[in-house]
């Protein structure tokens, strides 16, 4: 659980947030086991009164794996859900994209999969397989960002060639200037998301190529956005890449890249990411509600609340460090939600 002081920021928070693994919500558990869709979610289903924000009705669980990337997004938005709606517990984990997607969402154990990247096929059919038929909710745009240490003088870009020559499993340069021959003869340290990680998956389909050799596997891989940080910021000559959100709230301590796609040099920004320019490293963000859950009224309820927030400049961009969807965006999400939401109840 993360130890932070009621006086902290919001955005103390989000960054702290970014740290744990797990976050239990309002004095919720943080059991992965507690069966979010299932009939044990104490107050679920016919204990959760009527539906349409009435407080005083809406109780029961909600659990909630997957990207940790998104997971500052859906701690924030749980924590303001909580305040109006103090009898419903949230239970929000980091597992990663494809960890929430094959040990919580498709075995029916969570009701929502946060998940930087859409879901796969094997995905799909796992859950399929188990009854679980995902809602794919676009919530948000990333920009993925590329960190080096603060004393890297010789580094503030890379073409999208060197990156992939850096991270791929086929040519595995162990010094930097193996990379680029005006850098330095020095040992590289790497860092970044595991292979459970969208992060991971989405930076092999836009910079490896998925045709391609893969991604390297001699570095060191964490699903703790903090890990990478102090990883880079404690040497010279490390690198690594993880989502903006967590970036955004510690760039005194690294130094971003600059990723150059052909058309010079673009510096990862909430600016670049909406106008395009930043390619190709701006990608979507996205939440999967199970459809059954989405009959348990609190669990609706939630769903049309994280929707609702996807324009919420102040949280979504100011605080939590992502790019919000526009009005159009919004409401293409929300009629597929209530769409979701009506068929679960037919």
């Amino acid at each position: 659980m993360t130890d932070q002081s009621e006086s902290a920021t919001r955005r103390a928070f989000v960054t702290a947030a970014g740290t744990a693994g797990v976050l239990g919500l309002a004095g919720c558990t943080s059991n992965p086991d507690s069966g979010g869709s299932g009939g044990d979610s104490g107050g679920s289903g016919g204990d959760s009164g009527g539906s349409g924000g009435d407080s005083d009705q809406l109780s029961g669980d909600i659990d909630i794996a997957g990207s940790s990337t998104v997971f500052p997004l859906a701690t924030a938005f749980g924590e303001m859900f909580q305040k109006e709606h103090s009898e419903v517990n949230i239970n929000v984990q980091s597992t990663g994209s494809g960890g929430g997607f094959a040990n919580f969402f498709c075995p029916g154990e969570t009701d929502f999969n946060n998940a930087s990247r859409p879901i796969q096929p094997d995905e799909e059919e796992a859950c399929a397989d188990n009854g679980v038929e995902p809602v794919e909710l676009t919530v948000a745009t990333d920009a993925l960002t590329v960190i080096v240490n603060n004393d890297a003088d010789f580094l503030d870009s890379m073409t999208v060639e060197e990156l992939r020559t850096l991270w791929s499993a086929e040519a595995q340069p162990e010094t930097w200037s193996e990379v680029n021959s005006d850098w330095p003869d020095e040992e590289i340290e790497l860092y970044g998301p595991s292979d459970a990680s969208g992060t991971y998956d989405y930076f092999i389909e836009s910079i490896i190529g998925e045709e391609g050799p893969g991604h390297r596997q001699d570095y060191s891989a964490t699903e703790q956005d903090r890990t990478i940080m102090q990883g880079v910021q404690g040497s010279e000559f490390a690198v690594g890449y993880l989502g903006f959100a967590y970036y955004s709230q510690n760039m005194d301590s690294v130094k971003a890249v600059a990723i150059d796609d052909g058309d010079g040099p673009v510096e990862p920004s909430l600016e670049t990411a909406k106008s395009g320019e930043y390619t190709p490293l701006a990608r979507p963000l996205f939440t999967y509600p199970a459809k059954s859950s989405l009959a348990e009224d609190h669990i609706a309820e939630f769903a049309r609340y994280f929707v609702e927030n996807t324009t919420n400049e102040e949280v979504v961009a100011n605080d939590v460090g992502y790019v919000p969807l526009d009005d159009d965006q919004q409401a293409e999400q929300l009629d597929k939600l209530e769409t979701a939401i009506e068929e679960a109840n037919a």
